[in-house]
């Protein structure tokens, strides 16, 4: 059964849509959508078990995800958007793109990895900690399941070879931090195994659409009005 993702939308023009990350919800883009909005319509949404968005009873999924945005562009008859993806919202981007190439304009990824290899491990080792301890609770405490859901993103998933990229024929651009918790050499695998992408670095770490908004969405508008 399908659910609705609940989004917010401003503006006019060539549809943006924006997908936050893991544990977040579409208020994380709170600076970058009166910006973008002046020259786009702009349309951050609430991924399933996130922010407003219901759970649902589909599997709780990177892969599902993908498939929850191609519905939802469905719903509101979008057949062609650029696609602005951060962290596991990245990772979003790319499973749909690969899946539905027609629907994508463009594809901005800030953040992404192909496999948890690519998180540094001063980041990723207590992540996989963590998701050890809550596993083990909630086989006692239903309570801790969806935590146990949303911390397996980032253990388990994603899966893609970089050799898939290629298919991926739109304009691309990687962004990332300076001090990102993606590896930077992981990072330029994915925008060199794109065969029309950009590679953006900017001073900060993983969020730098939160903490250094001035010069991300600087970045962002120059790579789309190019």
């Amino acid at each position: 059964m399908k659910i609705r993702l609940d989004y917010i939308e401003k503006g006019t023009g060539t549809p943006l849509i924006l997908l936050h990350g893991n544990g977040e919800s579409k208020e994380y883009f709170k600076h970058q959508i009166n910006v973008f909005s002046k020259n786009y319509r702009v349309i951050a949404v609430d991924t399933r078990g996130h922010g407003k968005s219901p759970r649902g009873m589909a599997p709780f999924t990177l892969n599902q995800f993908a498939e929850d945005l191609k519905d939802f562009l469905d719903s509101l008859e979008i057949n062609k958007a650029i696609i602005l993806g951060f962290s596991d919202g990245a990772n979003i981007a790319l499973l749909f793109t690969l899946k539905y190439p027609d629907f994508t304009e463009k594809l901005i990824l800030n953040g992404a990895d192909l496999t948890p290899k690519g998180v540094r491990l001063k980041t990723q080792l207590p992540i996989c900690v963590s998701y050890g301890i809550v596993s083990l609770i909630s086989v006692f405490d239903k309570k801790a399941i969806s935590k146990k859901e949303m911390l397996g993103l980032m253990v388990t998933q994603p899966n893609i070879n970089p050799t898939e990229l290629n298919k991926i024929k739109v304009p691309a651009l990687v962004i990332v931090g300076t001090d990102d918790m993606i590896k930077q050499s992981h990072s330029r695998l994915i925008a060199e195994s794109i065969p029309n992408c950009k590679f953006s670095v900017i001073e900060g770490d993983h969020f730098i659409a939160g903490k250094s908004y001035k010069k991300f969405n600087e970045e962002i508008l120059k790579f789309l009005k190019e």
